[in-house]
């Protein structure tokens, strides 16, 4: 615990008795509910700091998180970043999306046990939930770890980002190529690259980028367009 500490102070972040112990818990549940369904590859406790719940909150170095921003976090999986990011800045308004409800229900679990309020774990698809007038652009950041093309994710995500707000992409590698290859899309969907971070996460060699992307205007009604297409044919 005492690492875990060290290095969200390292971010920035400040985490109580009570933190360090819901995350605690929410490592305890993840590994047991790992033994009955995929949820990660990763159970090492020390891995799962740095490559889950250190990756998850260093959202700190690209945005601001006090006040009560209204966050999506789209193809949440196992609940990274969403879940330590409502531990460690219990302000947020956080929404969980998935489409896969095995998921969902295990994270309403995780939710109850923590004694989380204003996170909401919803099953579904990204493109039914943008149709949808109480999620679409109503959210000050929309952010994803989901491992898919930036054109692919913009499409799913920037629908979701209210203007003024922001898509933030957790990447790592190279991205040059995938962000000379969003730029018809961004036009397309209202958004515009306004930073890229990149940085080491605290004490390790693990580069961490982030593609921040704001909303500039209302996106189109057409898009997300229906299922499997946004992957399938990227805008370009």
């Amino acid at each position: 615990m005492d690492n875990f500490k060290r290095k969200a102070n390292a971010l920035g972040v400040e985490l109580s008795d009570r933190q360090l112990e819901q995350f605690k818990i929410y490592y305890e549940m993840l590994v047991e509910k790992n033994k009955v369904m995929n949820l990660t590859a990763i159970t090492e406790w020390e891995e799962v700091i740095d490559k889950h719940f250190i990756d998850s909150i260093s959202l700190i170095k690209a945005c601001d998180l006090s006040g009560e921003k209204y966050i999506l976090d789209l193809g949440c999986g196992a609940g990274f970043p969403g879940i330590p990011l409502k531990i460690a800045f219990p302000n947020l308004n956080i929404v969980l999306l998935d489409s896969l409800n095995k998921r969902i229900l295990f994270l309403k679990e995780v939710i109850e046990a923590l004694g989380l309020e204003k996170v909401e774990a919803l099953h579904g698809r990204a493109e039914d939930y943008a149709r949808k007038t109480e999620y679409r652009e109503q959210f000050d950041y929309c952010v994803s770890r989901a491992v898919a093309n930036l054109t692919t994710l913009s499409e799913y995500c920037i629908p979701y980002v209210k203007e003024g707000g922001f898509f933030i992409s957790y990447k790592s590698g190279k991205v040059k190529e995938e962000l000379k290859e969003v730029k018809k899309a961004l036009f397309i969907l209202g958004g515009i690259v306004e930073d890229i971070i990149t940085f080491e996460l605290p004490e390790t060699d693990m580069e961490r980028i982030f593609v921040k992307i704001k909303k500039e205007k209302k996106t189109p009604k057409k898009y997300p367009r229906k299922a499997g297409l946004p992957g399938k044919e990227p805008l370009k």
